[in-house]
């Protein structure tokens, strides 16, 4: 039995690490992936950045997570086309996470939760992200971008952040600005993200971020303008070390650490669909996703980083320029590490304007408006859980926002499904009966179709249509048509039945499915029907044999199904 065990285990792992199609992909062509892992790289470093700082671990942090995890997600990942790094999505979930439990407590949190990515890549979690509705998508997408937006106010007035809530803080940055207005950090923020916009609408192939960025430092230092900036960064990445655990508040981080889990498995699945989508003839694979980015929030901690995700953004731009393998997700990385080892200096002088002009823009950018409007106009249903998601994003913490989402998408579906089931009579065009049955069913013996599921949602309304069937000898149920049954379904049945039993009212069953009669006989009702002879396998041997309890046969020698 171990044996077996380690050879299960064995045979996942392999299934998880990287083979020899990744290096196939990888020497089609290099030159293309290098080119466009340069560009992602001009995308990434403001991002990086401005990440880190936003996060509450500072920009070199950002910049650690953007190596080390571009690095290791692109080699052990499910994707050809995904690079990984610091998100605005995962920063939302870690400013409180410093804000209660600190520097170290983030960093124990991207170990537990690099542990939980692996621990669902060898459940075969992955193949779960399919059934995320879009609308809960869009409504988390719409949620983030305010966040982010709303999180860069204080940088862009160049006024310092109060922590707490995000509304709270941005309302407390614009009043406190009011009272004492400077020109210099909003200038500065809003020409960035003028420029970002503009060049997305009349050159979207061209990234300007990294420009506009080096332009503005540039302008505040020849102007000599009094604004904060990125400050002094590490000639390097440091030395790996291990974060202290403390075992005492290891429990108060393991919800946190399940919160940041949830949220990279979430967002690097999306992303890997997305760019599944912009590519012509690639499929990711699902668990590796997961067991990529497991692995590269196992090991950001140990140089300072933050948690690390899939990055739709970057993603995007990666797919634009070109790329066709995991070298240029590496390559992205190379060139961030070597900005960082020759070029910390000029990094240290950026504006924090800027970098929050680059996070605005961004935010603009990831709520696509004709996808939202599309499913704000398609069902009512659909809006609603758009705008519960957004909100609850806005106001609440992520995971809770996409549960609350699933959770309103759940009951608007099971609306539509309880919608699908119909209990109908056989009509008289039916070809099942012939001219003399339909006469004793207008008489004696109703027939009754049952169309679509029979569960929970509809059962009591299945019950009280039928209960209130009179002046009849005999009731058929035709199930062949009947899509699902549950334990409550069947209950219903089986109390209807009873119902009608108890008034002289014979009930037969006909066309009954294999997995149906399997609910109806561990509640009972399948083997009772059997036993007395009312279960057949089509609807005219039932109706034949309802003539008998109608009266009008003497016959008895009917050939039920048991």
């Amino acid at each position: 039995m171990v044996g077996q065990a380690l050879d299960a285990a064995w045979t996942r792992i392999r299934v998880l690490l990287p083979g020899r199609a990744d290096l196939r992909a990888v020497r089609r062509r290099p030159g293309r992936d290098v080119l466009a892992g340069a560009t992602v790289a001009v995308v990434a470093l403001p991002l990086a950045l401005a990440f880190g700082i936003t996060s509450g671990l500072g920009a070199a942090a950002g910049l650690a997570t953007a190596v080390v995890a571009g690095i290791l997600a692109a080699v052990f990942g499910g994707s050809n086309l995904q690079v990984s790094g610091p998100t605005g999505a995962m920063t939302v979930v870690l400013v409180p996470i410093v804000a209660v439990h600190g520097a170290n407590g983030v960093l124990v949190v991207g170990l537990l939760a690099g542990l939980i990515l692996v621990g669902l890549a060898f459940a075969g979690a992955g193949r779960y992200m399919r059934f995320i509705p879009l609308p809960v998508v869009e409504g988390f997408t719409v949620g983030i971008a305010l966040i982010i937006g709303l999180q860069q106010v204080p940088a862009a007035l160049g006024v310092e952040s109060s922590g707490g809530g995000v509304l709270a803080s941005a309302a407390e940055a614009v009043t406190q600005w009011w009272q004492d207005p400077t020109w210099q950090a909003p200038v500065i923020a809003a020409s960035v993200v003028a420029v970002m916009l503009l060049a997305a609408c009349l050159r979207p192939g061209i990234p300007l971020s990294l420009p506009a960025v080096i332009a503005a430092a540039v302008v505040v230092a020849v102007a000599a303008w009094p604004v904060a900036t990125v400050g002094a960064l590490p000639a390097g990445l440091p030395a790996p070390a291990l974060p202290h655990v403390d075992t005492g508040s290891l429990g108060d981080l393991l919800l946190p650490a399940a919160a940041v889990a949830a949220l990279a498995a979430l967002e690097s699945l999306m992303s890997a669909t997305v760019a599944d989508a912009m590519s012509v003839g690639e499929r990711h694979n699902s668990d590796r996703e997961l067991f990529g980015q497991g692995v590269a929030n196992l090991a950001v901690p140990l140089f300072g980083g933050i948690p690390a995700t899939a990055a739709i953004a970057r993603t995007a731009v990666n797919v634009r320029s070109g790329a066709s393998s995991r070298l240029a997700a590496v390559t992205q990385s190379v060139a961030l590490l070597i900005v960082v080892l020759v070029a910390s200096r000029g990094v240290s002088a950026i504006p924090l304007a800027a970098l929050a002009g680059v996070l605005i823009a961004t935010a603009v950018q990831m709520i696509e408006v004709s996808s939202v409007s599309a499913v704000l106009h398609s069902t009512r249903g659909d809006a609603v859980v758009l705008v519960i998601t957004a909100v609850a994003t806005l106001l609440l913490d992520l995971v809770t926002a996409v549960i609350l989402g699933l959770v309103v998408a759940g009951v608007f579906a099971l609306q539509q499904v309880a919608k699908s089931a119909r209990l109908d009579e056989i009509p008289l065009d039916d070809g099942d009966h012939s001219d003399e049955q339909r006469a004793l069913l207008d008489e004696h013996i109703v027939a009754y179709r049952l169309d679509g599921p029979l569960f929970f949602g509809v059962a009591h309304t299945f019950l009280l249509e039928l209960s209130e069937v009179t002046v009849v000898r005999a009731v058929v149920l035709r199930m062949s048509h009947l899509a699902a049954l549950d334990a409550t379904g069947a209950s219903v049945l089986a109390d209807t039945i009873r119902r009608l039993e108890g008034r002289g009212v014979t009930v037969l069953l006909s066309g009954v499915q294999n997995e149906h009669r399997k609910v109806l006989q561990r509640l009972g009702v399948y083997d009772v029907l059997a036993h007395e002879r009312h279960v057949f396998d089509t609807t005219p041997a039932a109706i034949e044999h309802a003539r008998v309890h109608a009266g009008r046969l003497g016959s008895h020698h009917d050939e039920p199904v048991t």
